[in-house]
């Protein structure tokens, strides 16, 4: 009979690592070989022809394109500060307070995140019709903050969940308002909460493709749209720097949130 191999604990370790560096690896080098290609001075990526920065300075000179960036840069910006703000007093107002239909509400928030995009695109499409709204830049903003409202409830929602009541009655008795309570006790010790549930919520609608597909109409064109339509025929370099340029951008907002949790936790 042969004696049971024993796994030592710094095996395991070398194995969870080695599977950490995987999934990292199954993540992100897709996205590196994207950069990296963005770098490449051939005009399809089947091969390398050497280093160039051409193709970001045709991405700046693609008109529609710059365009198209800067529509879901306005979107994304006020449908993640609306969803954010909303959220948060939803969630608020779940945790702290009890009403009829409390439970019900809370109820479909969680059902709204699993919601497939393309019932909530053709939903809102057929409300935005029998409403008689034109769709276009509107129908866009209310749509996406549609979609983010309840990632930002469920998200801070799970912060206050670990909020301590006796918080806000100590602030309370000793004089301070119900909105002085909030802005000096509750919302500092939400507020990582809340800045992930922006960032959520920014990210989720400048990636959003259907339901921007069914709500966008045909005068107001975002990135996501754009791209798709241009991928269709095959990826052209300027697609890669385009998405080595939001890549950076995002890595840059993930930082910045993260600095600013530190911050805050000091």
């Amino acid at each position: 009979m042969k004696p049971r191999t024993l796994r030592t604990p710094s095996t395991l370790r070398t194995l969870r690592t080695g599977l950490v560096w995987l999934v990292y690896a199954f993540l992100y080098v897709p996205i590196l070989v994207v950069i990296v290609y963005s770098f490449n001075d051939a005009r399809y990526t089947t091969e390398w022809k050497g280093f160039t920065l051409k193709w970001y300075s045709a991405l700046a000179a693609n008109g529609p394109l710059v365009d198209a960036a800067l529509n879901s840069l306005s979107v994304a910006t006020l449908a993640a500060t609306i969803a954010t703000v909303l959220g948060t007093l939803a969630a608020i107002c779940i945790r702290r307070y009890r009403f009829p239909g409390r439970k019900v509400l809370h109820g479909c928030i969680y059902v709204l995140t699993v919601s497939p995009d393309i019932v909530m695109g053709i939903s809102l499409l057929i409300f935005f019709i029998a409403m008689g709204v034109q769709l276009g830049f509107w129908t866009l903003l209310a749509a996406h903050v549609t979609l983010a409202l309840p990632f930002v409830t469920v998200t801070v929602l799970a912060r206050l969940a670990e909020f301590d009541e006796q918080l806000i009655e100590a602030a309370r008795d000793l004089g301070a308002s119900e909105w002085r309570a909030f802005r000096h006790v509750l919302l500092p010790l939400a507020a990582p909460a809340v800045a992930a549930g922006w960032l959520l919520s920014f990210t989720l609608s400048m990636d959003d493709v259907l339901v921007s597909f069914f709500v966008t109409g045909p005068t107001f064109e975002v990135l996501p749209l754009r791209v798709y339509s241009m991928v269709r025929l095959g990826v052209k370099p300027d697609i890669n720097a385009l998405s080595a340029v939001m890549f950076t951008v995002t890595i840059v907002l993930v930082l910045l949130a993260q600095t600013l949790t530190r911050t805050r936790r000091k």
